[in-house]
């Protein structure tokens, strides 16, 4: 029931965008995102190398300071984002005027998570980990 709960947005939609220093990322409407939808930002130094190396990119959003991805809903679910990355819960974020600057090919506007995340890893020079029965595991070669 948790992870079902994770989808639902905190606020309603009518809300979050009203939220202080928070804008509303305007999800284009012919792309369906049944599965809810977060969202994760990183720096805008790293956007363009972030992209580049994704197999699959969904929508993504960029202003002056920070690239933000739109993930399924429950992204986070066991799992720390690593700094300098923002998880966002819905598509309200800290942002001043961000406009879309990717269109996916795919018909989704998701951004698959795990490889993100693996790569968001990578760029912070931070271990993968998630928590398996509460507890934080990171990942290590097998036979370690």
């Amino acid at each position: 029931m948790h992870r079902l709960s994770r989808g639902l947005r905190d606020h309603p939609a009518a809300d979050r965008a009203e939220l202080p220093g928070r804008v509303e990322l305007p999800l284009p409407p012919t792309l369906p995102a049944a599965l809810g939808c977060d969202a994760v930002g990183v720096p805008a130094e790293h956007g363009f190398r972030l992209m580049a190396r994704l197999p699959r990119t969904g929508c993504v959003f960029a202003d002056a300071d920070w690239w933000w991805w739109i993930v399924p809903a429950g992204s986070d679910l066991d799992l720390t984002w690593p700094s300098p990355a923002r998880y966002i819960t819905g598509t309200a974020v800290p942002a001043a005027h961000p406009k879309l600057i990717h269109w996916p090919e795919a018909h989704t506007p998701y951004t698959p998570p795990i490889p993100f995340y693996l790569m968001v890893c990578q760029l912070s020079g931070t271990a993968p980990a998630w928590a398996r029965d509460g507890a934080s595991q990171a990942l290590t070669p097998a036979g370690e």
